[in-house]
């Protein structure tokens, strides 16, 4: 899988770190809060997007008076504690990174988590040092659907995105990131489970635990 890479792109939610089930229960306890029920297809309609167009997509869905900001903070206030202490690592995630460091493949981050949580879940679990860019998509004009923040990202880090190798763990995503070029690992999350036989088949490789890429390294 690493032949010809020279950079490696990781999503962070549901990909490094098991953290898919706090944005389920913040829109849930969110929703609550409200007396709003839970749309069965709200997953499938959010889960690309950036966190600004969630919010977005929430005050225009739920008709919410907050403001999108009102609403990004409370669900940032909502999820700060989790990240800090509660979210572990997928496993062999971490040695993973550590073998990529040890063939100089450079390591970037592409997230639509916001820089408060992601440094709060990167150091909790010690993996922060391993970055060589960040990148989220609040700097980019479109979601994970699109090629834009792996192309960011890419080029923060100074490679081709034909040497790029991508780890993500939703359909959306990994077709945003094929676009850009790039080979597509998808890793195997509880919460895209639903989704399992599209990622094989759209994706370079499925797997899932990183302990499968470790065994041919």
């Amino acid at each position: 899988m690493l032949k010809d890479i020279k950079a490696a792109i990781f999503d962070m939610d549901g990909t490094l770190i098991d953290s898919m089930w706090i944005w389920s229960k913040i829109d849930q306890e969110y929703l609550k809060k409200r007396d709003l029920p839970v749309p069965k297809d709200l997953k499938a309609s959010i889960e690309h997007l950036t966190f600004e167009e969630t919010a977005t997509y929430f005050k225009n869905k739920f008709n919410i008076k907050d403001s999108i900001n009102e609403i990004m903070d409370e669900w940032n206030h909502m999820a700060y504690d989790e990240y800090k202490f509660n979210v572990g690592l997928k496993p062999g995630a971490r040695e993973y990174l550590e073998t990529l460091k040890s063939m100089n493949i450079k390591i970037g981050l592409a997230t639509s988590n916001n820089r408060v949580l992601l440094e709060a879940a990167l150091k909790k679990n010690d993996i922060y040092h391993f970055f060589d860019t960040i990148c989220t998509t609040d700097e980019v004009s479109r979601g994970k659907n699109f090629p834009d923040i792996y192309l960011l990202t890419a080029d923060r880090l100074g490679i081709n995105p034909k040497h790029c190798i991508v780890f993500e763990d939703i359909l959306p995503a990994v077709q945003g990131a094929k676009s850009a070029g790039m080979k597509v690992v998808a890793i195997h999350d509880a919460f895209s489970e639903n989704q399992k036989d599209l990622l094989i088949k759209e994706a370079d490789k499925y797997i899932h635990t990183y302990e499968e890429l470790l065994e041919v390294v």
